[in-house]
């Protein structure tokens, strides 16, 4: 990872067109068509998220062992496991003296959750009402917050190892990362907390606002150009 003169950090190395706005894009799409689907109650999807949802469901009845295994399989997507893992993050971005690159993680790994919370309270889609599931919960469900929470968490880090890693180990790091997100998004639907829109939405606005960060922040090149 190089340090230009202003103190930002560059992510990306060498002359390579930069693919943040067609991910972007994606991002938005996907949101989008789910959330429509989600406000005007399209049939299609509706019956997906609910036969998916009881299928994955793991029941009311799980034992104590399976219902901690659960949580704890869950934990990766909360607002407090992703800033205690940006905490050392940080402090070594701070001790670089990349102060654009701190920003950019700050506002990653903080701003997810009310940009989440806020497209909560626009879809306005209520949890599934499963006995001991997710209609026991205040909060709203479209889009998954833990599955935004995740998907910030896995982009960032990627992000930030990206110029440090062979070309082989690129690829193991992201079929982690993206092995996690799954996970992560499955454990939402095992709870009974989450239909399968929910989580494939959450994605987006993870994954998403991690990239425009970046890009308005200037930590990512929103063009082809001649990166430090």
């Amino acid at each position: 990872m190089s340090v230009p003169p202003d103190g930002g950090t560059t992510v990306t190395r060498s002359r390579a067109p930069s693919r943040a706005p067609g991910v972007l894009a994606v991002c938005a799409a996907v949101l989008a068509l789910l959330g429509v689907g989600v406000r005007t109650g399209v049939g299609p999807q509706q019956v997906v998220d609910a036969q998916v949802s009881e299928a994955v469901y793991v029941g009311d009845d799980r034992s104590r062992g399976l219902d901690l295994l659960l949580e704890v399989l869950t934990a990766p997507g909360l607002s407090w496991f992703r800033i205690v893992v940006a905490v050392p993050v940080l402090i070594w971005l701070v001790r670089r003296r990349a102060w654009r690159t701190v920003l950019w993680v700050l506002a990653a790994a903080v701003l997810v959750a009310p940009v989440t919370a806020a497209l909560k309270e626009f879809f306005g889609r209520v949890r599934p009402a499963f006995d001991d599931g997710g209609a026991r919960y205040d909060s709203l469900s479209f889009p998954s917050g833990h599955s935004s929470g995740i998907a910030t968490l896995v982009a960032v880090g990627l992000l930030l190892a990206w110029p440090s890693l062979a070309p082989g180990a690129r690829q193991v790091w992201t079929a982690l990362g993206v092995l996690l997100v799954v996970l992560v998004g499955l454990t939402r639907m095992w709870l009974g907390v989450h239909y399968l829109s929910d989580v494939l939405a959450g994605w987006s606005p993870g994954l998403g606002w991690t990239l425009l960060a970046a890009v308005l922040m200037g930590v990512l090149p929103l063009r082809p150009r001649e990166l430090p």
